[in-house]
């Protein structure tokens, strides 16, 4: 066996090198945080298999991860990761679409030269509704490196997908999560939806996903993002730099939403449940414009209504989404790609927000 070759697997047509370009965070902090590394390829232990990334996605989370900011709200001086502290250095990176190089299992290696896209979770149970345990890139090292080890059962085959390696990227967390939300939100063909944050990763996605469903969408967004989001589905676009978000999204429907799907919350979140039609739903899933809101509980139940919290997808959520990967029934908007040794710049792009659609990362 050849000395590259992981232990359990295959040899391949090309041995796997040692080493690999990864860009890692030594702590929790800004930009000065990240370095670009020569650090040893991973090898797949059992169960696991070696994904050589062709295309990592961003996310918020990434951000907010080295920044330590999930502590935040119970102590502020207390830095973790989205579930908890977190070991340094850590590979980010939590959307990976690549192919399969190397198994960790002798009975797998017909998987190797298989194209993949990745779900970044793992579970807490077995069951089609359980939660994330932990996330790729963060618990785990995860795709803004040339190699990554997943569990093989989280590697879904996308062959004959026609989304290209890129698009396939912008899908795990911002279309998991979307797709997640709209379930939640029970909206289906006829509904008329409203989306916030609606230039973003998950905002768009759900833009897109709750079109495809036949759903009219109504979408907020600051003014010079429109065409853009009009473009990626929107029936009509509210401009949130007006400063009258609750009245104009009154007025694009006026007999109310059944659903909100909300990624911003902060004081639009109280006041703006007056929006929903009688047994409507409202189902968040992010805090940009601040965690603390002041609700009015009668509005919730003397209309029956309903507010619904959404954290990313489940394992039946993602097998849907693959679904929809490989047939192509919706093609991610794409900012913006950027090489490996770019990561900073991506992230320092992601917080200026001033994009829209996805920035993914190419090693």
């Amino acid at each position: 066996m050849s000395p590259t070759t992981p232990t359990g697997s295959r040899p391949l047509s090309a041995p796997l090198p040692r080493t690999m370009r990864a860009v890692v965070i030594t702590g929790h902090g800004g930009l000065d945080v990240m370095e670009e590394r020569e650090v040893p390829v991973p090898r797949p232990g059992p169960g696991e298999v070696l994904v050589r990334v062709h295309a990592a996605g961003c996310n918020n989370t990434d951000l907010w991860t080295r920044e330590g900011s999930y502590g935040a709200a119970e102590d502020p001086d207390v830095r973790t990761g989205w579930l908890g502290p977190l070991d340094f250095p850590r590979i980010q990176g939590a959307d990976v679409a690549g192919t399969v190089v190397a198994c960790g299992d002798e009975g797998a290696s017909g998987r190797i030269g298989a194209r993949v896209l990745v779900d970044p979770a793992e579970y807490d149970g077995p069951g089609p509704d359980a939660r994330p345990a932990d996330v790729l890139g963060s618990e785990r090292d995860g795709g803004f490196a040339e190699y990554v080890v997943v569990p093989g059962g989280r590697a879904h085959s996308v062959d004959g997908s026609p989304l290209t390696d890129v698009e396939l990227a912008a899908l795990p967390i911002a279309y998991g999560t979307a797709l997640g939300m709209l379930d939640r939100g029970s909206v289906s063909d006829g509904h008329t939806v409203l989306v916030t944050g609606a230039s973003g990763g998950v905002g768009l996605a759900a833009v897109q996903l709750a079109r495809a469903r036949g759903a009219r969408v109504v979408a907020v967004c600051s003014g010079e993002k429109g065409d853009a989001v009009r473009s990626a589905g929107a029936d009509v676009v509210v401009d949130r730099r007006r400063g009258e978000v609750l009245a104009d999204a009154a007025a694009a429907a006026p007999e109310g939403y059944d659903a909100v799907i909300d990624v911003v919350a902060g004081a639009v979140l109280g006041p703006g449940l007056g929006l929903l039609r009688a047994q409507g739903r409202w189902v968040v899933a992010g805090a940009l414009d601040g965690w603390a809101v002041d609700i009015d509980v009668r509005r919730l139940y003397l209309a029956n209504l309903s507010l619904v919290g959404s954290t990313m997808h489940t394992p039946q959520i993602f097998d849907r989404l693959v679904e929809i990967a490989r047939r192509g029934d919706v093609h991610p908007v794409i900012a913006a790609t950027f090489p490996l040794e770019r990561v900073g710049e991506a992230q320092a792009q992601l917080a200026r927000r001033g994009h829209v659609g996805k920035l993914i990362v190419v090693p």
